[in-house]
């Protein structure tokens, strides 16, 4: 007989993927046309000016944390299914980690330091 505490463990990942395929499919075109949309830039000035706006850093931010849970939920699943050495699995799993963390910190740090 099998165990009901397993009973839809995947639920709450599925979920959080394709919320986060809504939140990707929403800011992502605001912030391409945004980028798009303005003047070429050639120097640093340029840049800052162009993220300085705080609605653009919390948007971009929203965006990178979104894309850092939906890649983590993609490989996590990966991992699940086709790696079974459970220490390589462990491993696997803390390099994404920090890997995803890091990369969202250091755009914070970026976007922040803008203003």
């Amino acid at each position: 007989m099998k165990s009901a505490s397993g009973a839809h463990t995947g639920t709450g990942s599925w979920l959080l993927q394709r919320a986060t395929a809504v939140v990707l499919a929403l800011t992502l075109p605001v912030l391409i046309v945004y980028v798009l949309a303005a003047t070429p830039i050639d120097d640093f000035a340029g840049w800052q000016a162009l993220f300085s706006p705080l609605w653009l850093r919390v948007l971009g931010l929203l965006a990178a944390v979104a894309l850092a849970l939906h890649a983590w939920v993609g490989m996590r699943d990966l991992f699940m299914d086709y790696v079974r050495p459970t220490l390589l699995r462990l491993a696997l799993y803390l390099a994404v980690v920090v890997t995803l963390a890091g990369s969202v910190a250091w755009l914070a740090a970026v976007l922040w330091s803008v203003a």
